[in-house]
């Protein structure tokens, strides 16, 4: 049966997002159009139209004419086909807005990396700048390492054992696993990540997990905001992330 060209034009620009993606959730090299022509055996005539046609769809983006990674509107096309507890949450980081006037979040984790799913309307204040399809470090996040709560020492290490720390986060970010390690014990018998200036100055995140009905971590809630706003009311905060956590989750999961 003959291919039509529309087809074929869908076919290699799903094989071209599918390898980027799969780079960037790997951690491993991004890769430019010459790169990606060599690796999927195309033209790199065609490998540069395809890609800028997704760049203008936002399902790719492209900074500085860097490496290709993947756009806004990837994520967002993400989380729109999910009709679950995505969904759900935007009304729940909302409902935070309006009870602590802070800005929160609903993230998830792909390999050292935290992707963005849904950021409340108030990010445009105190200098918020998210929107879905962000990525942050792991390691150095509230939400981070929230979605990190039931890693073993040796899945830490195993997990982050590539790592260059040097020079990433705030002025509170850990430097090595074992400073990971040692910021996870610190959080756990409270039952909730506070991460005060690890990724940006005067920034401080709450963070729990969201689990399954298995009791797996989905993804993390999270609210920002500074020291004044978190430190004193951290408990409060933590106990209605909790219940936000369970709503969109399983009922009765707290994080051990």
């Amino acid at each position: 049966m003959e291919v039509s060209p529309e087809a074929s034009s869908l076919a290699q620009g799903l094989r071209l997002v599918r390898l980027i993606t799969d780079r960037e959730k790997q951690g491993r090299q991004l890769l430019g159009v010459s790169q990606l022509a060599a690796e999927l055996d195309m033209e790199q005539s065609r490998v540069s139209r395809l890609a800028q046609e997704l760049c203008d769809l936002g399902l790719l983006e492209r900074v500085d004419r860097g490496p290709f990674r993947a756009g806004p509107g990837f994520f967002g096309l993400a989380a729109s086909l999910n009709v679950g507890w995505v969904q759900e949450a935007r009304a729940e980081l909302e409902e935070l807005v309006s009870t602590f006037g802070l800005r929160s979040r609903l993230s998830v984790r792909d390999g050292v990396k935290v992707l963005l799913l849904r950021s409340s309307t108030n990010n445009s204040v105190l200098g918020g700048f998210a929107k879905p399809g962000m990525v942050t470090p792991v390691w150095c996040t509230g939400a981070g390492r929230a979605l990190l709560w039931d890693h073993t020492q040796g899945e830490l290490e195993s997990l982050l054992r590539d790592v260059n720390f040097i020079g990433v986060g705030g002025p509170a970010a850990a430097h090595s696993v074992l400073e990971v390690r040692d910021l996870m014990e610190r959080d756990k018998p409270r039952g909730f990540v506070v991460a005060a200036e690890e990724f940006e100055h005067d920034v401080w995140e709450l963070a729990v997990p969201v689990r399954s009905a298995g009791g797996s971590i989905l993804a993390a809630l999270s609210i920002l905001g500074n020291r004044s706003s978190i430190e004193k009311a951290a408990p409060e905060i933590a106990g209605v992330l909790h219940a936000i956590s369970r709503r969109l989750g399983a009922p009765g999961t707290m994080p051990a």
